[in-house]
């Protein structure tokens, strides 16, 4: 059978082969997958693989729309030939059209009348497209998006193309996923660390060091920490874990960071701030799931007053004394909707030379591991003097060689007597 085909607006005549792909087009295909692709951004990515579909499949037109998460609706991300797609920022809800048919059914599509009555974008058919066929971009079942083609001379599309468009589609949807778990990656990574303190308060009093590492492997997650202080003096400790990895965790972490802060100057104690971040958590932020220690200080530092929201409580430290885990009133994690009562913070004193660890789960977790032996290692490793000393020995021995399977973030603060100097390593309190 001879199939009437067009390259770059020139007609031939060639054999079509219903068997499979011909060794034309699999070098064709292969070049979907150019090692030099690889240093594009996502954008530039798609136009350019949108450029090379052109060719394999000698089609006039070629779009990909991406689904938009939470918005249940295709946003045109790429195009060539309807550039006006992306120009427009088109958009199709899922299950409407001919682009929103092949998101909702997951299916290969064809349409041998484009028109009103068939497709959702007037675009398509004001550009003179007559024939069209689209395929699902899919990462296993999950939908990542639509790639469709189409002719302006309404040669329909066979069996044929179809199966070679979806064998261009997993190759796209490929490229897609990894393009945009990098950018994912990299922007997680600099909003998070955009959000750590760049200067640790001066506290005449107090000591800081502090420690942010993460997970290996894996894509940065929610956790975080905060030390700022009021026009009062008031000296505010915030150690917050969001649920979750990636760039929507931390996109989260932000929003409740920016919010505590603003709360703080409502002149609240740490349980109400932590009430009203509970409730914009409830309203905004659907879903979302965290936990934080919220420790305040007045000057002259000698008593902290801490609410914990189903995190972990601090350590303390003081000469004389074995290191053990603060007496906190727990409350449940922001964001659960539970409610066992009015939250209720916790006043404890600070005795002179006392170090006090703030961390978040990551720290003290192991899998297939007791919580009570994390915890028990986190106050083996505990130690008087400097807070970068202990921090150091904190994270020397309870890391150590350990492969972090979570973020962990660190706070470490020691009450000093501000005329004297700087006390040297003692050692360990348990040696």
């Amino acid at each position: 059978m001879l199939a009437r085909i067009r390259r770059d607006g020139q007609y031939a005549v060639m054999p079509r082969l219903w068997g499979g792909v011909d060794d034309g087009r699999l070098a064709d295909l292969q070049t979907l997958t150019d090692s030099t692709l690889t240093t594009l951004d996502l954008d530039d990515l798609l136009a350019e693989l949108l450029l090379r579909v052109r060719e394999i499949i000698f089609v006039d037109t070629a779009a990909v729309l991406l689904l938009e998460k939470g918005a249940d609706g295709l946003v045109a991300r790429a195009a060539c030939g309807i550039e006006d797609e992306v120009r427009q920022g088109v958009r199709v809800p899922l299950g409407v059209g001919f682009a929103g048919r092949i998101a909702a059914i997951k299916e290969p599509v064809r349409l041998d009348r484009v028109d009103s009555t068939t497709v959702a974008n007037p675009i398509l058919w004001e550009k003179g497209i007559k024939t069209m066929l689209g395929v699902p971009l899919l990462r296993g079942d999950e939908l990542l998006g639509v790639l469709h083609v189409g002719r302006l001379d309404g040669r329909p599309f066979s069996d044929h193309d179809e199966e070679l468009l979806q064998v261009v589609g997993e190759r796209i949807g490929g490229a897609i996923q990894t393009r945009q778990l990098a950018d994912e990656r990299a922007a997680t990574g600099l909003l998070e660390r955009s959000l750590l303190p760049t200067r640790l308060p001066s506290c005449p009093g107090l000591a800081f060091a502090t420690r942010y590492v993460g997970a290996e492997h894996r894509t940065i997650g929610g956790d975080w920490y905060d030390i700022f202080t009021l026009a009062s003096g008031q000296l505010w400790i915030v150690v917050g874990d969001v649920a979750g990895h990636g760039l929507h965790a931390a996109v989260v972490m932000g929003r409740i960071r920016s919010a505590l802060r603003a709360y703080s100057l409502l002149d609240e104690s740490p349980e109400r701030v932590l009430d009203l971040v509970d409730r914009k958590v409830n309203h905004f932020e659907i879903g979302a799931m965290v936990t934080v220690s919220c420790a305040v200080l007045d000057p002259p530092y000698e008593s902290m007053t801490i609410a914990i929201a189903g995190h972990p409580p601090p350590v303390i430290a003081a000469p004389g004394q074995q290191a053990s885990l603060a007496e906190v009133e727990p409350s449940p994690p922001i964001g659960t909707g539970l409610s066992f009562g009015p939250r209720r913070s916790t006043t404890i004193p600070l005795a002179p030379d006392c170090v006090v660890a703030f961390y978040t789960d990551g720290l003290i977790e192991r899998r297939r591991e007791s919580l009570d032996v994390g915890f028990a290692r986190l106050r083996q490793a505990m130690s008087l003097g400097p807070p970068e000393y202990v921090a150091r020995e904190i994270m020397r021995h309870v890391v150590g060689e350990y492969v972090p399977q979570d973020d962990i973030a660190l706070v470490v603060m020691r009450r000093t007597d501000p005329s004297a100097e700087a006390m040297p390593p003692t050692g360990s309190l348990n040696e």
